[in-house]
């Protein structure tokens, strides 16, 4: 019986993948893409074919046999927003949406068309897992006070989902019966309300809105950025970059090595210090903010993770900030992508869950 789970998670400049026995690792490896090797290609969906065929090559190497493989799953790409979280299977529309880039270029967009490719030669279904795209968001909380721009749902639903299904596990109870606030904390920070197994609120942790973050910048004052914006003294492609790349710490303090800046949090720059603590008050005030999502419902936890779960004294500042309330803390460090794309694919091979279907809407 076909066993093997192939998971392929393509990054900017590498192509992480793995093979599983059912939960058991098989193999992990990652393929690094250099600039020179990039450079040929004009758009990232161009990338596809040498992509896929470096994986191919890497699964036999691995001695991973095709004929053994009862899914492949890629991290899922920049489709139209899905109405609810889990395992989508590949289809003809989902493809063609990102090969056309419909809501923009980003190494993810291969994920599913890898996954497909290699599962068409295996003779087995191709599945995406809880994309960024995932929008579960009440109405009430899209609309943002300034008409014709919505808050979005673009988040870290990936990890979000993993950690939640997790502490619900080992508490021994459903995701869909707990009340969660979700915090992922990286390069990027999503904080999301969990009710009931939806994310039901969320920050747009791409360029939007929320806490500022290691290279983001976060919520913004509208009307000095407004007249920032005519002011003169920046490009549009100046702003968006002091938005999302060279906003947040790395715009304060010139580096966006976390590590680093623990480091002279510690030995107490003044400066570096009002930065951390700023940061860590910024992630502490969006999780109370979401509050009220739950209508008069016990939140039952809290969940730190992603990376910048991992620096203690961020963590110690964060439950600091929140210790004026009744929430409760656990920290998940780190995130486990592959083992998430994994077990959501295993999720439908097993019977648990069945896979559900990408349409566009209407409106596209």
């Amino acid at each position: 019986m076909r066993e093997i789970i192939v998971v392929i998670n393509p990054g900017s400049t590498s192509t992480k993948f793995a093979a599983y026995r059912r939960k058991k690792e098989i193999f992990t490896a990652t393929i690094k893409h250099s600039t020179e090797e990039l450079a040929p290609f004009e758009r990232i969906i161009d990338q596809y074919r040498m992509r896929s065929d470096l994986i191919l090559r890497g699964l036999d190497e691995h001695g991973v046999k095709l004929e053994d493989v009862a899914a492949v799953v890629g991290r899922g790409g920049l489709l139209y927003p899905l109405s609810e979280g889990g395992t989508y299977q590949v289809n003809d529309e989902m493809v063609e949406d990102l090969r056309n880039a419909v809501q923009g270029e980003h190494a993810s967009n291969l994920g599913a068309l890898i996954a497909r490719e290699t599962a068409s030669k295996a003779g087995c279904p191709a599945f995406i897992v809880d994309p960024v795209i995932v929008d579960e968001k009440m109405d009430v909380t899209r609309l943002s006070g300034f008409p014709g721009l919505e808050r979005k749902s673009i988040f870290h639903a990936l990890n979000h989902k993993a950690v939640a299904k997790r502490y619900a596990a080992e508490t021994g109870r459903s995701y869909d019966k707990l009340n969660l606030i979700v915090a992922h904390m990286g390069g990027g920070i999503s904080i999301g309300a969990h009710r009931e197994g939806r994310v039901v609120d969320v920050n747009n942790a791409l360029d939007g809105d929320g806490p500022f973050t290691p290279e983001r910048s976060g919520t913004a004052p509208v009307g000095d950025l407004i007249r920032l914006c005519f002011s003169g003294k920046h490009t549009k492609e100046e702003l968006l970059k002091m938005n999302k790349g060279k906003g947040g710490v790395v715009g304060y303090l010139g580096t966006n090595n976390m590590m680093e800046v623990e480091r002279r949090y510690l030995a107490g720059e003044p400066f570096v210090a009002l930065v951390f603590k700023s940061m860590a008050y910024q992630i502490a005030r969006e999780i109370c903010s979401f509050l009220p999502a739950f209508e008069g419902r016990k939140v039952d936890r809290v969940i730190l993770t992603g990376g910048l779960a991992r620096c203690e004294p961020l963590v110690d500042l964060i439950v600091h900030y929140l210790s004026s309330s009744s929430l409760q803390v656990t920290v998940y460090p780190g995130e486990d992508e592959m083992g998430a794309l994994r077990d959501g694919a295993l999720s439908v091979i097993e019977g648990r869950e069945k896979a559900k279907t990408y349409r566009r809407p209407a409106s596209a």
